[in-house]
């Protein structure tokens, strides 16, 4: 049964400290996270990570007391995942920034159930330090507070929106495909082009099958490419609102 005050967050409590723990929080919030890597964030169960630490479920109460402590874990041991080492860090704040952001983007491209699964996740110390290393990299700018957190803010929304996208898109190409459903949508667009309401739609597709023009309009590019070059978009659109120094490259 836990002690103390309930509401704490669970970084406010030392681990247990039994001369050899027989396990912490760091294996127990890794052993999450592979549980819903590979079956999805619902698998996730206290009972479920005892079964694969081969632990009774009641010892694991005593690391860790509630499942609001759990998602707490997990979401610090992403964030951990997403620190720069200190000595790879650029020195020009676009560079910076840019190496924030993709280094975010690729953890949660492992991960892509954490956003929406982990989204009430208190801050712990390691997303206190991703967010000392976003403003790290604006530090010598000149931009005031206000404006650095409008920047790091619009640069997380991108690539959490990036992210959800990439993992819509997998999850439409992994589906079967319908192809009466498909032969349907067009002929129903092609009867709203005939209302004389989108003729920059029309054009954009023009008289082809919209599945040949699809791949045209994304080009031969990974996800990785589409996801810098929306990213230098973003960087180079703040550079020229703000008046900053862009990157010598």
């Amino acid at each position: 049964m836990a002690t103390g005050d309930d509401s704490a967050l669970i970084w406010t409590r030392p681990e247990p400290g039994t001369r050899r723990p027989k396990f912490t929080r760091d294996q127990i919030a890794s052993t999450a996270l592979a549980i819903a890597d590979t079956e999805g964030f619902a698998a996730v169960s206290m009972r479920r990570i005892a079964s694969e630490l081969g632990a009774g479920t009641m010892t694991l109460y005593y690391y860790v007391r509630t499942k609001d402590e759990l998602v707490a874990l997990m979401d610090d041991a992403i964030m951990g995942e997403v620190l720069i080492p200190a000595d790879e860090f650029p020195a020009h704040w676009y560079d910076a920034l840019a190496a924030v952001a993709e280094r975010t983007w690729d953890v949660l491209m492992r991960h892509p159930w954490a956003l929406q699964s982990l989204q009430n996740a208190p801050a712990g110390p390691n997303a206190m330090r991703h967010f000392e290393q976003s403003l790290a990299a604006l530090a010598d700018t000149g931009l005031d507070p206000a404006a650095k957190f409008a920047l790091i803010a619009t640069v997380d929304d991108y690539v959490h929106g990036n992210v959800l996208r990439a993992a819509e898109f997998r999850t439409t190409v992994d589906a079967p495909v319908d192809e009466e459903m498909i032969e349907n949508a067009i002929r129903f667009a092609e009867a709203q082009y005939a209302t004389g309401e989108f003729p920059n739609t029309q054009a954009l597709f023009g008289d082809k099958d919209p599945r040949d023009v699809f791949p045209h309009l994304i080009g031969d590019t990974s996800e990785r490419d589409r996801f810098r070059h929306g990213l230098s978009m973003v960087l180079d659109g703040a550079a020229r609102r703000l008046k900053l120094s862009p990157p010598d490259h």
